[in-house]
C-alpha cells in the first residue's frame, strides 16, 4: 500500500532490532514489564523519518520519553499477519487497514486499549472513531486514511477519467497498469460491473475475474512499487493507486493529475493496534499518543499526503495539503465508497487464486 522505496534502510532496521522480540504466535503468556522499549512494525516508508525539512518523529518521541524504540517494516497486510501467527517475535504496536483489524479482532490477536493512556485521541474526528472494523472503538486508533484513486499522464490521456472503466480502455492499450493486489483489484474490477466489493462472494469473484481477463490484453503489466518509475518517468497513461501515493507521483511530474471514480473508490482506514504478544503496552499506548500529538500527526501527513483523522493536525498543514480533493475528499465523496470487511478465509483463498490464475494465463 505504501510507497516502497526504502528496502535497505528496512533491512538495516530489521537487523539492529531482529534480536529483542519474542514470542509473538500466542495471545497467551506473562507480559513481561520493560518500561525502557517499544517494539514497532509499521508499513514501508509509513512515518516521516527527517526527510524534506520534517521531523524524524521516532527520533523526537525517544527524546521526550527516553523510550527506545526498535523499528521494523512489513509490505502487506499478510505479511503482518503471518508474522504475528506464525512467529516468535513480539510486537507492542502494529498499523494493520481495516479488513485486517477485523480478522485480528475475530482471531483474538488484539488486546483492548487504555484510552487514559491516550489522551490525544480526543483530537481524533467522530467519522475516523468506532469504525466499521472495530465498531465498539476498542482496540483501534485511526493513523491515517485513503482512497484509491487513478493516476493518469495528461499527455496521453486527454480527457479527465471519471470511472474505473478508463482502465480498459482500448485507446490506451499497452499503456495501462493494474495493480498488483488482489482485493483492491477485484474491487474496482466488480465496481464496474455494478457489485458492491466491500463484502464479496464467490460468484461476485468469477465475474470480476473475467472483467479482469478482459484488462489483461491491454495491459502494460501489474505493479505495486514500481508504479512510481512507470508514472513519474513517463512510461505509462494511467494506473490505480493509494491517493497518498499519488499526491507524491505528482509532485515528481507535472504531467501527472488524479481522478476519483465518480461513484465511489475504497475508502482504507490504517489503525495502531497493540497485539497480544505485547510485553510493553504502556510504552505502546505512549507511542500511539505520541503520534497524535497534533505537531506530530501534521508532520506525518506531510511526508505521506494521507488523509489525516487528527482535526487538530488537519489545522497545522499548508493549505495545499488540507484543501486537496486527493488527500482530503469530501465528506459526500467519502459518502459514497466503500470499505473492506472481513470475508471468510475460503473466500478470500479464492479471490487469491483466481488473481494468481489470471495473472499466468
Amino acid at each position: 500500500m505504501k510507497k516502497i522505496l526504502s528496502l535497505i534502510l528496512s533491512s538495516v532496521l530489521c537487523a539492529s532490532c531482529a534480536a529483542c522480540f519474542a514470542g509473538c504466535g500466542s495471545d497467551s503468556g506473562s507480559k513481561t514489564e520493560n518500561k525502557g522499549e517499544v517494539n514497532v512494525y509499521n508499513w514501508d516508508e509509513y512515518i516521516s523519518d527527517g526527510e524534506n525539512d520534517l521531523k524524524n518523529v521516532i527520533e523526537e518521541f525517544e527524546e521526550e520519553t527516553g523510550i527506545k524504540v526498535n523499528y521494523t517494516t512489513y509490505s502487506t497486510n499478510e505479511e503482518l499477519y503471518n508474522k504475528l501467527k506464525n512467529s516468535n517475535d513480539s510486537y507492542d504496536v502494529v498499523v494493520p487497514s481495516d479488513y485486517m483489524i477485523s480478522k485480528l479482532i475475530r482471531e483474538k490477536m488484539l488486546l483492548e486499549l487504555n484510552f487514559d493512556n491516550i489522551p490525544n485521541y480526543k483530537y481524533i474526528n467522530k467519522r475516523f472513531k468506532n469504525l466499521s472494523c472495530d465498531p465498539d472503538g476498542k482496540y483501534t486508533v485511526c493513523y491515517n486514511w485513503g482512497v484509491t484513486a487513478m493516476v493518469y499522464d495528461k499527455t496521453k490521456v486527454k480527457t479527465k477519467p471519471t470511472s474505473w472503466d478508463a482502465l480498459w480502455d482500448k485507446n490506451l492499450k499497452g499503456d495501462i497498469l493494474m495493480i498488483n493486489n488482489s482485493r483492491d483489484a477485484m474491487a474496482i474490477a466488480m465496481q464496474t460491473l455494478g457489485i458492491d466489493p466491500s463484502k464479496c462472494t464467490k460468484a461476485d469473484i468469477d465475474k470480476a475475474s473475467k472483467k479482469l481477463k478482459e484488462q489483461k490484453p491491454l495491459l502494460k503489466k501489474y505493479v505495486m512499487d514500481q508504479v512510481f518509475n512507470d508514472m513519474e518517468g513517463g512510461q505509462a497513461a494511467i494506473a490505480p493507486y493509494y491517493a497518498g501515493d499519488i499526491a507524491m507521483m505528482m509532485e515528481e511530474n507535472s504531467n501527472l493529475d488524479y481522478a476519483l471514480p465518480s461513484d465511489g473508490s475504497n475508502l482504507f482506514y490504517d489503525g495502531f493496534c497493540i497485539p497480544t504478544c505485547s510485553k510493553n503496552k504502556e510504552n505502546a499506548e505512549a507511542f500511539i499518543n505520541f503520534m497524535h500529538k497534533p505537531e506530530i500527526a501534521a508532520e506525518n501527513c506531510k511526508y505521506l499526503r494521507y488523509g489525516c483523522p487528527n482535526d487538530e493536525a488537519v489545522k497545522l498543514l499548508p493549505d495545499d495539503i488540507k484543501n486537496s480533493e486527493l488527500s482530503f475528499p469530501s465528506d459526500k465523496y467519502l459518502d459514497k465508497c466503500y470499505v473492506f470487511s472481513d470475508v471468510d478465509d475460503d473466500v478470500y483463498a479464492y479471490m487469491q487464486d483466481q488473481f494468481v490464475k489470471i495473472q499466468a494465463d
